[in-house]
């Protein structure tokens, strides 16, 4: 009689215990869930301060009124090096018509993105996200990655993947101010 009641303590012990886990796994994954949803069109981009190669503070939420040309790169990116002068070009064009353009490489060491921009002559603002805090909130994969960002600060359009002049002109196009 006591070795079945001390069976059943241990049976009921382990099921207590697999409630228990389930519980926490499913509170830890409802709570990861909203800080990594994805982002959409139409979604209020997040807001971030990152510095820039010549130590300016770049936070998203300045540029309000203005459309943002958000681009996340690499230096080893093949694709990146194609369009990045392209998007200079373009960055010449329309950053005076209140256009602006940011690109955000991921996690790379000062000396590998100043020699990469130093190479192609690039003189839009570059800034190095460091920690992956900024790719993590706008679930960068794969690179490259553009955000067009309009005027009120939602996201327009979400471009994965290698652009052309051509194309980087429309986009700029599109979230110019009125």
């Amino acid at each position: 009689m006591a070795q079945s009641k001390k069976r059943r303590f241990y049976m009921r012990t382990a099921i207590l215990a697999v409630l228990v886990v389930a519980i926490v796994f499913t509170v830890y994954s409802n709570l990861n869930k909203e800080k990594n949803a994805v982002l959409q069109v139409g979604d209020k981009a997040p807001d971030f301060v990152l510095v820039d190669m010549d130590g300016t503070e770049r936070r998203l939420s300045d540029y309000k009124g203005q459309g943002v040309f958000l681009n996340f790169w690499g230096t080893w990116c093949k694709p990146c090096a194609k369009e990045m002068p392209a998007m200079d070009n373009q960055y010449g064009e329309y950053a005076n018509k209140g256009v602006q353009t940011l690109a955000i490489n991921i996690g790379e060491s000062d000396l590998k993105v100043n020699s990469f921009s130093n190479r192609y002559g690039l003189t839009f603002p570059i800034a190095i996200d460091r920690n992956k805090s900024v790719m993590e909130s706008y679930n960068i994969d794969p690179l490259p990655t553009t955000f067009l960002i309009n005027p009120e600060g939602k996201i327009e359009k979400i471009i994965k993947g290698e652009m052309t002049e051509e194309d980087i002109a429309n986009f700029m196009d599109q979230i110019k101010p009125s």
